[in-house]
């Protein structure tokens, strides 16, 4: 994003223009963003060459997902709903990995006809469920089993899963157990150990603590996996002026892991994909001046965006018009959502605003539409993309007809 002549621009395109066009709340995604992202963490972990499957929980559009594939990235699902979405946007059955603690027997059945890579399993019961489907119909399925490592992220709570306190994942005794009873099976392949202990992780000294907790199983196991899943979580830049993750410091232990363990990496990004490819377009309804706030109250609710009612995420926001006075004021952006944490943000001084005009939430790309809900009756917004400087339709928003 750039100001030209004092409008905002998304990859040389006016974000009013793009209002005026589509209207609002749109969100809005940036193709050269994206790119540039995938080709970053390409290139972070490229001595290595990594299997990259993209978090298809972190953004669900059939489009984007079809952009992402075609960088030759597979994906990491969580539902019978992405898998489909997921080879609907022509992602190889043999770059997916089904993640998550509660697959049912018919999304288990469903995954093993289509030929994926492997089910990353969580319990000793999903993998009953599998080897019964398995000899059902007399064939072989890859899995991995999930490690909890209980390492602490150093991340918002809500999204760590990586302590014992969480719901993912075994005990390191629990999946030596699991090794060593299927390590001979004619049914379950052990193709994979696994670890994810959260998302937006900013230091590399949690990613260390689960590599070592990795390596004692392969040590006590002595068994060879073929890959080893070390999920995702890399945290993005929000603005917030918090330390970034040291790609390097990671990168570099992860390069001696492989070298011993003569093994093939899976990791499982999301946000740091997606996240600052991703704006949310919103206009200004009302301004409402109390004694002490400016209510800045948005189009753009919390059915749009739930992250910063969810757990406190915060997300800038800039003005589609750069106007050069501040109010010394504070502000709250707010939604029109009856509900008082229906909020984005709060800050203490800000440019002069006027009713009608736009402001644009940033970094949304990750977890932002894929959360939205049609609270409050509320049709979703639009999403559209941005590439080769033309603005594509992605999504249409949604009609009351289509929801009431």
């Amino acid at each position: 994003m750039l100001y030209k002549n004092n409008k905002l621009l998304i990859d040389k395109i006016s974000v009013d223009k793009i209002v005026k066009q589509f209207g609002s709340p749109t969100y809005c995604y940036s193709y050269n963003q994206l790119k540039y992202n995938i080709l970053n963490f390409q290139k972070n972990f490229k001595n290595i060459n990594p299997l990259i499957c993209f978090a298809v929980k972190s953004n669900n559009n059939l489009k984007i997902l079809n952009e992402i594939a075609k960088f030759g990235l597979g994906a990491d699902v969580v539902s019978k709903g992405e898998l489909l979405a997921a080879i609907k946007s022509k992602i190889s059955p043999k770059k997916i990995v089904f993640s998550g603690v509660g697959k049912t027997y018919e999304e288990i059945e469903f995954a093993i006809k289509k030929g994926i890579l492997l089910i990353n399993t969580e319990s000793q019961s999903e993998i009953i469920t599998i080897h019964k489907i398995a000899k059902k119909i007399n064939k072989t399925v890859n899995i991995g089993i999930r490690l909890n490592p209980n390492v602490d992220a150093k991340t918002i709570k809500e999204i760590t899963t990586g302590k014992n306190s969480n719901k993912f994942g075994l005990t390191e005794k629990e999946v030596i157990q699991l090794i060593n009873f299927y390590k001979d099976s004619k049914y379950i392949n052990i193709k994979c150990l696994s670890a994810h202990i959260g998302s937006q992780i900013t230091n590399h000294t949690p990613y260390l603590k689960m590599l070592r907790s990795i390596q004692n199983i392969i040590n006590k196991t002595n068994f060879y996996f073929e890959y080893v899943d070390l999920g995702g979580g890399m945290g993005i830049n929000y603005g917030d002026n918090k330390k970034l993750l040291n790609y390097k410091k990671y990168s570099d232990q992860v390069r001696k892991f492989v070298k011993k363990n003569n093994t093939k990496i899976i990791f499982e990004p999301g946000r740091s994909i997606i996240g600052t490819a991703g704006y949310l377009l919103t206009k200004i309804i009302y301004i409402k001046n109390t004694q002490k706030i400016n209510f800045i109250i948005l189009d753009a609710g919390m059915n749009d965006l739930i992250r910063p009612a969810l757990y406190k995420a915060f997300h800038r926001i800039v003005p589609s018009f750069k106007r050069g006075r501040k109010i010394l004021k504070r502000h709250d952006f707010v939604g029109p959502v009856c509900e008082t944490t229906d909020k984005f943000l709060t800050i203490k001084s800000y440019q002069k605003l006027n009713e009608g005009d736009s402001v644009v939430i940033c970094d949304v790309g990750a977890y932002g539409k894929v959360l939205s809900s049609n609270y409050n009756l509320r049709t979703s917004a639009n999403e559209i993309l941005i590439k080769n400087s033309k603005v594509l339709r992605i999504k249409k928003k949604e009609t009351l007809q289509k929801i009431i």
